[in-house]
């Protein structure tokens, strides 16, 4: 049972529209600031001109992967592209990472050999403007991204945004540099950059390496519970063996249903087909939900809320709200070795 996204998506284009933005924007102020860095021979200049390299090759490298991952599931992938989006952002991590690098090289022979600024306001003006530009930029990337669910526009969106704060933090070093007369202080502040940057490298890598890794995302769970609950009719009584993945904007997620055991193949595949769409419906989801149903167990019945059970043998009290915890559990970890549940349905504490 599967839900696939229609042929024509409404927000493809979306997505590649911000592609096309941030590599023609990139390229805009990689010229911006390579002017003001002429203009100031300053190396915290530099540095924010360095990066901006960075932001036009990642911007490149991102567009590329928008296109690959938008490409439909086909036989030697199964379950699609999206992947391509997490080695991108591992792809732009390591970009960041090594742009860092040659800033605090370039900081620390500029430390060595002494610094020279040259003043120069509109330099300064160039410099500031174009870390302006880079704010509106990143927050437009992160929001178009997190709308339509691309990892490779959110990371690209958090790095053109941590851009605007590398700006900002050239233009504060230059101005002490003016107010001041310590000319030191503009290398050292292309140094705090390159270990920002690093920083910023950094999280970008491990955030892509947990997808690639099919980490656990436990908000995504929590949502899927929610949706679970809100849609459930008498018929689905308990559900566990929850797992779920992503392959970029695309989910994929199985569960086992309990459902109850006198129901034919038809009823039961007829019932978890319908959850299905409504549970993918309340939790606009992009992919598809496989079931493994599970036929009931007497001892369950206090939690089945099924009208007229004719194998019933003991009375419904409560359907209580799935858990996380409960969804997580595994074949064994729910029934036992006796077939009887080891937690109270529910619950995430043992039964007494």
């Amino acid at each position: 049972m599967t839900s696939t996204p229609p042929t024509h998506d409404p927000e493809e284009k979306a997505r590649l529209r911000a592609g096309l933005v941030s590599l023609a924007v990139g390229i805009v102020l990689l010229g911006v600031k390579y002017v003001a860095y002429l203009l100031t021979d300053s190396a915290a200049v530099l540095s924010d001109a360095l990066e901006s390299i960075i932001n036009v090759v990642a911007a490149l490298f991102a567009l590329g992967s928008l296109v690959f991952a938008g490409r439909p599931a086909d036989h030697d992938h199964p379950y699609g592209h999206g992947k391509i989006e997490y080695f991108s952002a591992v792809f732009e991590g390591g970009l960041i990472a090594f742009a860092a690098v040659v800033i605090v090289w370039y900081a620390i022979a500029d430390l060595i050999r002494g610094p020279s600024v040259r003043p120069a306001e509109f330099g300064l003006l160039l410099t500031f403007a174009a870390g302006v530009a880079n704010a509106a930029l990143g927050w437009y990337l992160i929001s178009v991204g997190r709308r339509a669910t691309s990892l490779i526009l959110v990371a690209d969106g958090q790095h053109v945004l941590s851009d605007f704060w590398t700006s900002l933090g050239v233009v504060v070093g230059l101005v002490l540099v003016r107010v001041t007369g310590l000319v030191w202080l503009d290398p050292a502040v292309a140094l705090a950059i390159g270990v920002n940057l690093a920083y910023t490298g950094f999280r970008l890598v491990s955030q892509a390496a947990g997808g690639l890794l099919d980490e656990e995302d436990t908000d995504l769970l929590t949502r899927l519970v929610a949706g679970f609950d809100q849609t459930r009719t008498p018929g689905i009584i308990r559900i566990h063996r929850l797992r779920a993945i992503r392959a970029g904007r695309f989910t994929h997620i199985d569960a086992h249903l309990i459902v109850p055991e006198y129901w034919t193949v038809e009823q039961a595949h007829d019932a978890t087909d319908a959850f299905e769409k409504r549970v993918i419906t309340a939790c606009t989801i992009r992919g598809e939900i496989v079931f493994h149903t599970d036929p009931c167990r007497h001892a369950l019945c206090p939690a089945c809320d099924v009208p007229d059970c004719p194998i019933r043998r003991g009375a419904f009290v409560s359907r209580p709200p799935l858990t996380v915890d409960e969804a997580r559990l595994t074949d064994d970890s729910f029934w036992g070795p006796r077939g009887f549940p080891l937690r109270t349905p529910g619950s995430a504490t043992a039964a007494p």
